[in-house]
């Protein structure tokens, strides 16, 4: 599966972004898909997944109760929706897409086969 993201930007602290990730060359409603990003200097870090068709969801403390994810099976989309945006947010943004992962794998980066290109969003303070 090929992945393209999308939407990032420069905004302002308690502003909001919406990531896109658009996938294709694959059977969509299969794959679970994840976000992560990484900072300047900072190693890679799971930011939220999504699975299955019960739509199992999993996030990073850091940015629980202002990130959501969504995924659109019709479009074969994954949104990043992120409000209240912070100076320690910025990074670049990747999404990854996974077949096999298990619901206690779904955080970690090596379990995802497929990764995008990357999207970078900086949030000024």
């Amino acid at each position: 599966v090929q992945l393209q993201a999308s939407g990032g930007g420069l905004v302002q602290a308690g502003d909001s972004l919406s990531l896109s990730c658009a996938a294709s060359g694959g059977r969509f409603r299969d794959y679970t898909m994840a976000w992560f990003r990484q900072a300047p200097g900072k190693e890679r870090e799971f930011v939220a997944a999504i699975k299955g068709p019960a739509s199992t969801l999993r996030y990073a403390d850091s940015v629980k109760g202002r990130f959501a994810i969504s995924r659109d099976n019709s479009k074969s989309t994954v949104i990043l929706q992120m409000d209240n945006l912070r100076p320690e947010d910025t990074a670049v943004y990747y999404c990854a897409a996974s077949r096999t992962v298990i619901v206690s794998s779904m955080m970690g980066d090596q379990a995802y086969a497929y990764w995008g290109q990357g999207t970078l969003v900086t949030v000024s303070s």
